[in-house]
């Protein structure tokens, strides 16, 4: 025993000397950054063509680039002072138990807990969903994502007291966010080798700064820790910055930062149609204004079932083609039962032009340019599907009863708790790609009508390799309309359209008041018959 407490002893020695060492040249790196740069008037002859603007600017960059690579040094040192008090101890525990025959006896047979806390974390990271995707036993299992901007949190778990569309009121959670932004900052600005950014001169390189942040995701598992995907672009561009943060219920690390050009990505939106020739045209409206008019890096494929109302939808695509200059869709007509699986899978092998990114959408949905970048980051082939959460809108007939007429579409276009609700149990709006959907094996075309292929399609991504990404989206809608439950729909089909019709009508309130309505309506009566008395006496 004294033999192997000295061997102990020597070992804990050497590891403290080699922190040490570390820590010493992380403080001498930080010295070195924080050096002022050469005297610029000692520059070659003929520099002093550019003024003494350039100068001042040039010093200006310089010296914000050190400040804030000095304030991203003293961080990492503060957390890796952190990182050596806790290793420090749990050295400590070791040695105890190493010591003590009675706790060695004890915690034999049980994992022993990993001696380096870097290589602890970097586990956590590797256990979690962050690479590769994780297999699933149901739709349940897998932990949707929260999503977020610079001013406001989408959120799916609401109960009765809070919004689906929230500012970060709590401390907590604000300081949580703005901590997460600041650090995927620094990352792009201060990029590491491993990141394959050059190291261009300050004035060349542009730096990101908060403005730049267009959208972010986030979720927590209880067991790992909490990822986060942040994206940003310039002003007017196409190519967005990718940082992916991890915590490992410690300190945030750094996943990967990488470029990511959305210019050459085509989005194929796969309609499914049978009659609804007036939705039709009010989605066309939608599509015209965003996909043509704004982004252009679209193709549009409708698959119609039936000869009635064929005709109208030709010759609507032919008027938006005349007018947008606009050739980049496909009509297929189909003499089938209407089944939406069977036509988003029609849909997906008449693309000939090799793979692409789909959206499978519905008539009846409403989106903005925002969800088609939105759509392009979060899918990637052979990795990534995107299942967006959209926001149901509630008919607008008793949202809007007060008024004469309900507001213009766009009006309508909110995240209040009245005017809608995150359709957490629909799985239909799907980004991926046609290479995924066909090795995956596609819809089960043996299910008929409504509803039950879209989750047996889910279910099979959720069993595979592929990460599946799920999150509210606040530029995705669903705007209501007339929902009917056909007396063809199997049992189990059938309970599902009901539930999603009665989900679809109006909020908690709305559907208390139309309940009591008699109750409601009795009591104004009685109040204005004592009003009426009052003033007779």
């Amino acid at each position: 025993m004294p033999r192997r407490g000295l061997q102990v002893h020597g070992r804990v020695r050497w590891i403290f000397l080699g922190l040490c060492l570390l820590l010493i040249l992380l403080l001498f790196a930080y010295l070195l950054e924080c050096t002022p740069p050469a005297d610029l008037g000692l520059s070659a002859p003929g520099v002093d063509q550019y003024g003494r603007e350039y100068y001042q600017a040039l010093l200006q960059e310089q010296e914000e680039r050190h400040l804030n690579r000095a304030a991203s040094l003293k961080r990492q040192i503060a957390q890796l002072k952190q990182e050596l008090q806790e290793m420090s101890q749990k050295l400590k525990m070791l040695q105890d138990k190493r010591e003590t025959p009675m706790v060695q006896g004890l915690t034999e047979g049980k994992d022993q807990e990993p001696s380096d806390l870097l290589e602890y974390l970097h586990s956590q990271i590797d256990k979690a969903e962050v690479s590769t995707g994780a297999r699933f036993a149901s739709e349940y299992a897998l932990v949707p994502f929260e999503s977020f901007t610079a001013s406001k949190v989408y959120q799916l778990e609401m109960g009765l007291t809070r919004h689906p569309e929230e500012k970060p009121v709590r401390k907590d959670r604000r300081d949580e966010l703005v901590e997460v932004i600041e650090a995927a900052l620094d990352i792009i600005n201060n990029p590491d080798e491993e990141d394959g950014a050059e190291e261009d001169a300050p004035m060349q390189r542009q730096m990101y700064t908060e403005a730049h942040f267009t959208e972010g995701l986030y979720r927590t598992e209880r067991d790992k820790g909490s990822l986060y995907e942040l994206f940003f672009s310039k002003e007017d561009s196409s190519s967005f910055r990718h940082v992916t943060l991890f915590r490992p219920f410690g300190p945030l690390m750094k996943v990967r930062s990488t470029s990511v050009d959305s210019s050459g990505i085509i989005i194929n939106i796969i309609v499914p149609l049978s009659g609804r020739g007036e939705t039709f045209t009010q989605f066309l409206n939608n599509f015209r204004e965003v996909c043509i008019q704004q982004d252009r890096r679209v193709f549009l494929t409708v698959v119609y079932f039936g000869q009635d109302g064929l005709p109208e939808v030709k010759s609507s695509l032919e008027k938006l083609s005349r007018e947008e200059g606009f050739s980049n869709y496909s009509l297929i007509p189909v003499e089938e039962e209407f089944s939406r699986g069977r036509g988003l899978d029609i849909g997906a092998h008449a693309w000939t032009r090799g793979d692409v990114l789909m959206f499978f959408c519905d008539v009846d949905i409403h989106f903005n340019a925002d969800f088609l970048n939105t759509c392009r980051l979060n899918a990637a082939p052979n990795k990534k599907v995107f299942y967006p959460v959209v926001f149901s809108l509630y008919n607008p007939a008793i949202v809007y009863g007060n008024l004469e007429l309900a507001p213009p579409i766009e009006m309508q276009l909110i995240h209040k708790k009245d005017a809608g609700f995150w359709r957490d149990f629909g799985f239909g709006m799907t980004c991926q790609y046609r290479s995924d959907f066909l090795n995956i094996g596609g819809f089960d075309l043996e299910v008929k009508g409504w509803g039950v292929e879209d989750v047996h399609l889910y279910k099979k991504y959720l069993r595979s390799d592929v990460i599946v990404v799920r999150a509210p989206v606040s530029s995705l809608f669903h705007l209501w309309h007339e929902k009917q439950c056909a007396d063809e729909l199997t049992p189990e089909q059938y309970r599902m359209c009901i539930q999603s019709k009665a989900m679809n009508e109006a909020s908690h309130p709305h559907l208390g008041m139309l309940v009591f309505r008699e109750e409601i309506e009795t009591h104004l009566r009685k109040q204005a018959f004592k009003t009426q008395s009052k003033r007779e006496d």
